[in-house]
């Protein structure tokens, strides 16, 4: 079968053994690329079968989304609900140093498997992980009614930023660098940045993000941290210091209250099939990997969200 590899020639789609072992075994549908798995790529990591973000189909004909974390279920973070921060021997998660979904098939414990509610195709449901990565990213905001908030970065996990919280009720701006990401924006509903905040969740991941990120904040604001900063994470000290600005970082998803953010993110992709349509810009045969990684690592190819498709 086919799977995604960085190779010495960069990255490939090339031939691998079926996967075996325990577990339910999925033919996948979509793939994600993340920006993530790009600076991995660029990194020259190696060893493992790329792709986190993935949907597809057991043999009995059932749709699912993967949830690619993990976890031991039986540690204090698990049992608080704070699967993602789970630090028992082996956690971890699918597609991040060890074999993920861009691939013809993979095996995956069955934890990790979301039925898709009606309404979302499984060629879309990839965007169910980065929504989550997104939506955990709002709910650590803590925003609570009346209050302010902004999005810096136009990127996938800053317009499904958008759309979690405008799902939760909330009215979000969103500061974009490039154009196509201005009029994603402006389709899921999203305003341009005006004024101060209560809170700003940056999805960017930049070396002026966090900066942005303090000047649009108000005193005694709220930075979330969602974009991937690899090293030192440049904090601006002195606006951070003389606005008493408070940083939450977020990483990944929970099921923290008896919920899953994963089936929460299911339920809007499927209830508003605009977000999908707005997002996910190209689709390429997972036989065509080297091209569609090119194109997601260069915005001017107006790229937001690529997908494979095995």
């Amino acid at each position: 079968m086919l799977a995604v590899r960085n190779t010495e020639s960069g990255i490939r789609a090339v031939t691998v053994d079926e996967p075996s072992g325990p577990g339910v075994r999925l033919r996948i549908a979509s793939a994600g690329i993340c920006g993530t798995d790009v600076s991995f790529a660029a990194m020259g990591l190696r060893g493992f079968t790329y792709g986190h973000e993935m949907a597809g189909t057991t043999p009995d004909g059932q749709v699912w989304a993967v949830e690619p974390s993990l976890y031991c279920g039986n540690c204090a973070e698990c049992a608080s609900g704070n699967v993602q921060r789970c630090d028992a021997e082996g956690h971890g998660v699918l597609g991040i140093f060890r074999d993920g979904g861009m691939a013809s098939e993979i095996v995956v414990p069955e934890f990790t498997l979301l039925p898709l509610p009606g309404g979302l195709p499984v060629e879309d449901a990839c965007l169910v992980e980065p929504g989550s990565v997104a939506w955990h990213g709002v709910g650590r905001a803590g925003l609570v009614a009346g209050e302010r908030l902004a999005v810096v970065g136009g990127g996938s996990i800053g317009l499904l930023a958008a759309a979690a919280a405008r799902r939760m009720g909330f009215e979000v701006d969103v500061e974009a660098r490039h154009e196509h990401q201005r009029r994603a924006a402006d389709k899921l509903g999203a305003g341009r940045p005006h004024g101060r905040y209560d809170v700003v969740i940056d999805t960017a991941g930049g070396p002026t993000a966090l900066t942005r990120c303090a000047e649009l904040a108000r005193p005694g604001g709220r930075v979330v941290v969602v974009g991937v900063y690899f090293e030192t994470a440049p904090v601006p000290g002195s606006a951070s210091l003389v606005k008493e600005l408070t940083y939450i970082n977020a990483i990944a998803y929970d099921h923290r209250d008896g919920r899953r953010e994963f089936a929460d993110v299911a339920a809007m992709l499927a209830e508003q099939p605009e977000i999908a349509e707005t997002v996910i810009t190209h689709r390429f045969p997972l036989a065509e990997a080297t091209e569609a990684f090119q194109v997601a690592a260069d915005r001017s190819t107006g790229a937001i969200k690529v997908v494979l498709h095995p």
